[in-house]
């Protein structure tokens, strides 16, 4: 008898326990935004310091309210010098009503960006179990969104350079910046073979005549996959910027490594700023957790919503490397 009760009140207490974290998941933590902050020391000796904006995964739906206002008081109270969104920044087909919201204290900020799957297809339901058995494939029944929209406001309204597949010259504080991106890896969308020629082009501008030499080289992507950081590697990024996993988006409390990336990434990267080592290359690698999650998983746990600020510092910089 006295079994059978421990067996029932163990099974009650984890069954309380089960609702409380459910409870917290879907109530609670995926409101509680913040803003993970990186201090490096990358930039050519004397260069002034340079503040970036990391946005990705927004999956905005209309109604989203808080997290419209969240997004755009974060972009007025930090000031950006430069915006880089890696994508996925719709979650419904009228999601562009939402970002423009969010977005719009950010008009005239130099910005970059690359496209996400959803930024071309809406969500659809799936089985969470499933991303233990691998990244996700593609399902026939979405959404086509209007990307080409969302586009014209980032490029025409808000002044960004579009990164998909492509690279780009542009000057911010003084600062020469090279960047250059794929479109979705994990739609296979990425052209990597591409990067080389459009480099070479940015770098020469007109003929018979080189451009000065570039401040800070940025690769930027939206699903970090093996096969595009080490690429980003070997042309020569001093940085990298990704997106896509969510961080894992219900992680054990205090673990380090989440428990799926949904690419190939190794788990303990999928979030937050590490270090991509390939051929000898040690480049800085920062995986926005992002800012929101399908409508059709509204959960977040051990992995609250994020933007990342990053200060990029000279290397004789005085300021002691430290990740937030």
């Amino acid at each position: 008898m006295t079994s059978g009760r421990t067996v029932a009140a163990v099974t009650a207490s984890a069954a309380m326990v089960a609702a409380g974290a459910a409870v917290w998941g879907t109530c609670i933590e995926r409101f509680l935004f913040t803003v993970r902050r990186h201090d490096l020391a990358i930039l050519p000796a004397g260069a002034p310091t340079l503040t970036v904006l990391h946005l990705s995964d927004a999956h905005m739906a209309p109604w989203q309210h808080r997290k419209q206002k969240w997004i755009a008081r974060i972009a007025e109270q930090t000031q950006p010098d430069l915006v880089v969104n890696t994508g996925d920044n719709l979650g419904h087909e009228e999601g562009l009503v939402g970002i423009r919201t969010a977005f719009a204290p950010l008009r005239g900020v130099p910005g970059l960006f690359v496209h996400g799957s959803n930024d071309s297809v809406g969500p659809s339901a799936r089985n969470p179990l499933r991303y233990f058995e691998g990244p996700s494939q593609r399902s026939h029944a979405q959404q086509s969104l209007d990307t080409a929209a969302m586009d014209a406001y980032f490029i025409d309204e808000l002044g960004w350079t579009d990164l998909d597949n492509t690279a780009k010259a542009l000057e911010v504080s003084g600062i020469r910046i090279e960047a250059f991106g794929v479109a979705d890896a994990h739609r296979d969308d990425d052209d990597l073979a591409a990067l080389p020629a459009a480099i070479t082009a940015v770098r020469r501008p007109r003929p018979f005549r080189a451009a000065p030499p570039a401040a800070l080289r940025l690769g930027v992507t939206h699903a970090p996959y093996r096969r595009v950081l080490d690429r980003f590697a070997e042309l020569g990024a001093d940085l990298i910027l990704a997106g896509h996993t969510h961080g894992g988006q219900v992680r054990i409390p205090f673990s380090r490594s989440a428990l799926v990336a949904n690419c190939d990434i190794p788990l303990d990267q999928a979030r937050g700023l590490s270090t991509w080592t390939t051929e000898g290359r040690r480049v800085p690698l920062n995986v926005s957790a992002g800012l929101g999650h399908s409508i059709y998983a509204p959960v977040r746990f051990g992995c609250r919503p994020e933007a990342s600020l990053l200060t990029l510092r000279a290397v004789d910089s005085s300021a002691v490397p430290m990740t937030g």
